[in-house]
C-alpha cells in the first residue's frame, strides 16, 4: 500500500526513527501505526517508542482534589488563542469545581450535570458562540481514595491526580507524587498492575532485540577479521553510498554481503536460549523500574524509589490510583 508523508512524519515523531526506516515499517505493516512502532522497536530503530496520552489540539487542563475525591477536566478548543482566553479558562475551572463538589464519576455524568440552572452542554455551546470555535470536553478523569492530591503544570496543558491508601497524607508528599507522575509519566502503579499483554509484548521485544544484538556482534567480529569496517556496510544504503564515495570497493561490498548473510544465518541458528531469556528478563525488569510509579527513581532524590520515599513518610503508605492528562505529546 502507498504510505503518505504525513504517516511517515507521525511515526518519526513517535519513535525518532529515520524517514526510510519509518516508510519501510509502515509498508510492511500496511499502514498500521501501532504495529509499525512495535516493528521499529524490535529492530532497534526506535530511539524511544513514546507513549501518547489521549490527544487534543488545544485547550485547558485543570485538576483539583478535596479530601477523598479528585478530578481532571480537559476542555478542548481549536486554537491556542482561545485556550488562553480568561473566559475559557474560567469555564474549565467552573466545570471542574462542579465536578468535584458533586463527586462526578464519569464524563457522561459531567455532561448531564446542571450548573446554575444550565446543563454543561449548554454552557459549552454558549462559550462556543462567544469564541466562534468548536469546544468540547476532551477528557474527564476522577478517582476516590482515603486521601488525594492534584497538580497543574504551568501552561494548563498537563495535570495529574493521585489517591493514597491512608488518610491525611502530608501535603508536600502528595504534591511530590503528583509532580512525579507529571514528570515521569508512569504506565502503572507497580509491576503487578501492568497488563499481562504489555508484559508479554515488552518481553518479546527484549528477546528480539537481544537476538539481533548477539547476531550483530558475531557479524561485526567476522567483518573485522576480514579487514572490513562494519560501520561501512551496516545497511544496503550505506554500502551503495560508500562505494560512490570511494570508501568501499565493489569486491569488498560483495565480500561483506556474503559474510553478513552466512554469519547471520549461522549465528541465529545457535543462539543460546538461556542467555537470551536472562538478558530479556533484565530488560523487562528495567522497563518496570522506569515505568512503574512505585519503582521509579524519585526525581527529587535519585537515591530513593517512590516506594521508599512513601515508606519514609508514613509506614505502609502506597499510591492506589493515579490519572494523568496531557494535551501535548510526551
Amino acid at each position: 500500500m502507498a504510505v503518505t508523508i504525513a504517516e511517515i512524519n507521525q511515526l518519526r515523531q513517535l519513535t525518532s526513527a529515520g524517514m526510510m526506516d519509518c516508510k519501510k515499517a509502515l509498508t510492511e505493516t500496511n499502514g498500521d501505526m501501532d504495529a509499525a512502532v512495535e516493528l521499529l522497536r524490535k529492530k532497534g530503530q526506535a530511539v524511544a517508542a513514546k507513549r501518547e496520552d489521549r490527544q487534543a489540539a488545544e485547550g485547558c487542563v485543570l485538576a483539583k482534589n478535596e479530601g477523598d475525591f479528585a478530578a481532571i477536566v480537559a476542555l478542548c478548543c481549536e486554537t491556542d488563542f482561545v485556550a488562553k482566553n480568561a473566559g475559557f479558562v474560567a469555564l474549565t475551572q467552573k466545570l471542574l469545581d462542579a465536578a468535584v463538589a458533586n463527586r462526578i464519576a464519569t464524563l457522561d455524568d459531567l455532561k448531564n450535570l446542571e450548573i446554575d440552572g444550565l446543563k454543561v452542554a449548554d454552557l459549552i455551546t454558549e462559550e462556543s458562540g462567544k469564541t466562534g470555535e468548536k469546544i468540547e470536553i476532551g477528557r474527564y478523569e476522577s478517582l476516590s481514595a482515603p486521601s488525594t492530591t492534584s497538580y497543574n503544570h504551568l501552561g494548563n496543558h498537563l495535570s495529574t491526580i493521585a489517591g493514597f491508601n491512608q488518610e491525611n497524607v502530608d501535603y508536600q508528599v502528595g504534591r511530590d507524587i503528583a509532580m512525579q507522575i507529571a514528570s515521569m509519566n508512569p504506565v502503572a502503579i507497580d509491576r503487578d498492575s501492568v497488563a499481562e499483554e504489555t508484559k508479554k509484548q515488552e518481553f518479546d521485544i527484549a528477546v528480539e532485540k537481544t537476538k539481533q544484538e548477539l547476531v550483530k556482534k558475531d557479524v561485526e567480529h567476522a567483518l573485522k577479521q576480514a579487514g572490513i569496517n562494519p560501520n561501512l556496510v551496516d545497511s544496503d544504503d550505506h554500502i551503495a553510498s560508500n562505494i560512490t564515495k570511494g570508501w568501499l570497493t565493489e569486491d569488498e561490498a560483495a565480500k561483506a554481503r556474503e559474510i553478513i548473510a552466512t554469519v547471520s544465518a549461522a549465528s541465529a541458528a545457535k543462539l543460546p536460549e538461556a542467555k537470551i531469556n536472562a538478558i530479556a528478563n533484565g530488560r523487562l525488569n528495567k522497563y518496570f523500574k522506569e515505568n512503574c510509579l512505585m519503582e521509579q527513581e524519585f526525581v527529587k532524590d535519585g537515591k530513593l524509589t517512590i516506594g521508599q520515599y512513601l515508606e519514609q513518610s508514613s509506614k505502609g503508605l502506597l499510591v492506589v490510583s493515579f490519572k494523568r492528562v496531557n494535551l501535548n505529546q510526551d
